[in-house]
């Protein structure tokens, strides 16, 4: 009797491995395709979900990289906003015009913020399908398989890639605010950063990272211009309002324990798609939704800080209605996907080189419509947050950056102040 009560046990204890293992290996459940099994025995073994820690939009072909970095590795360093026990890199070769091949890619937690070395111990291998090596046709994506890796909060990550041959124009994020390192030769799985001397401010190939987490629940995604991608914010300071944001969300009492991720692209418009004059504008947030926000890893909630581009970038959009409905549109994308939305309020610009009055107004009229609730599930007063009480129609001089646009870093911390965090979380899209 004793015997058998004991097998029985063992045979369940044997199950329960399986499911879990099992579990954790599938899509949406836990552990995808790019699964950590087999080579670094990396499935975390507690219950938890992919979530985006980070990302950035890749905006257009980087100039000059016709034959893209043969022969050289490339080391982006990235600030992750919330950590886990695994995690795994996205990379877009979305603006080549040629196969892109990777033949080495490695992750690392970095020994010291902005600095190229790795910390000791942490230097991972990345696979993509068990396989080192990996070939990105033009215009797509890839995930890695996922690694065991305790990545913390807001902590210092290396991506680093190395490509074996010319790969064609190279797909980048060119206002990181971050400085990143290349270094000839394959020198992925270096941990010293000496080789890395050739400095970079822009993310290459690299699109987002994910950490498998039993803590985090979700992302918020923010879909905006430069000042979400934080253009005038200290450099390698991670002063970005989103920056802040994800700050709030990770220690105030409270908070939606969600990550967030940043869709910012300087100089994007809501209705245009950047011309061949301006490629760095990207494609419009219309056109880009679906690849920016709806495609990331754990998106619950999407915030939406753009318009004033419509407004003071040739050619002009003078029609409130026109920005107001195409602000419903990706709204309307969102609710596709049952993600909630909510919008930001447009900032003052005055005294830049851009205002005119006849377009303060139309910024104003946008502004009307957003706060009357008719266009997203819930709102965010930035131009309420920034503005210039004397002067409603410019930056406070505390929060101005100096070009009369973009927030300063505390303008930056402003804006992230000014979001109701409750706001994030309430129950489902509104009926608009």
């Amino acid at each position: 009797m004793g015997y058998a009560l004991l097998a029985g046990l063992a045979a369940i204890v044997v199950l329960v491995s399986t499911a879990i293992f099992i579990g954790v290996g599938n899509t949406d459940a836990g552990l995808d395709s790019g699964s950590p099994q087999a080579r670094n025995s990396a499935a975390p073994a507690s219950s938890g979900n992919w979530v985006g820690s980070w990302s950035a939009s890749p905006v257009a072909a980087e100039p000059g990289t016709q034959d893209g970095f043969m022969d050289m590795s490339i080391r982006n360093v990235v600030h992750t906003s919330v950590g886990g026990t695994g995690a795994r890199i996205r990379l877009s070769n979305t603006y080549g015009n040629r196969p892109l091949v990777i033949s080495h890619a490695t992750l690392a937690l970095a020994a010291a913020p902005s600095n190229p070395t790795a910390a000791a111990g942490t230097m991972r291998r990345l696979s993509f399908g068990d396989r080192e090596s990996v070939t990105i046709p033009a215009g797509q994506e890839v995930t890695s398989d996922a690694v065991r890796l305790n990545v913390p909060h807001a902590a210092d990550l290396l991506v680093t890639t190395y490509s074996p041959e010319p790969s064609g124009p190279v797909s980048y994020h060119p206002y990181a605010r971050q400085t990143s390192y290349v270094a000839q030769g394959d020198r992925a799985d270096e941990t010293s950063g000496t080789a890395f001397t050739q400095q970079s401010p822009y993310w290459r190939y690299l699109t987002g990272v994910d950490v498998w987490s039993a803590e985090t629940e979700g992302a918020v995604a923010v879909l905006g211009d430069s000042i979400t991608d934080g253009i005038t914010s200290s450099p390698g300071a991670n002063r970005r309002w989103t920056d802040f944001l994800a700050e709030r969300l990770r220690t105030e009492r409270g908070a939606p324990r969600y990550s967030v991720l940043n869709a910012g692209v300087s100089g994007n418009r809501v209705l245009i798609n950047g011309s061949k004059y301006s490629p760095n504008n990207g494609p419009s947030a219309l056109e880009r939704m679906n690849r920016d926000v709806l495609s990331r890893t754990g998106v619950r909630t999407v915030v939406v800080e753009m318009g004033l581009n419509d407004i003071i970038k040739p050619p002009r959009q003078r029609d409130p209605d026109r920005i107001v409905e195409g602000l419903r549109q990706i709204v309307g994308q969102a609710h596709a996907r049952g993600l909630r939305v909510v919008g930001a309020t447009l900032t003052p610009f005055g005294g830049h080189r851009g205002f005119r009055s006849h377009l303060d107004q139309v910024r104003q009229q946008v502004n009307e419509q957003i706060r009357e609730g008719k266009v997203f599930d819930a709102v965010v007063d930035f131009d309420a947050a920034l503005r210039d009480p004397a002067h409603p129609e410019r930056l406070r001089a505390a929060y101005d950056s100096g070009d009369h646009l973009h927030p300063s870093d505390n303008g930056y911390r402003a804006m992230a102040e000014a979001l109701d965090l409750k706001l994030l979380k309430r129950s489902g899209p509104a009926k608009l």
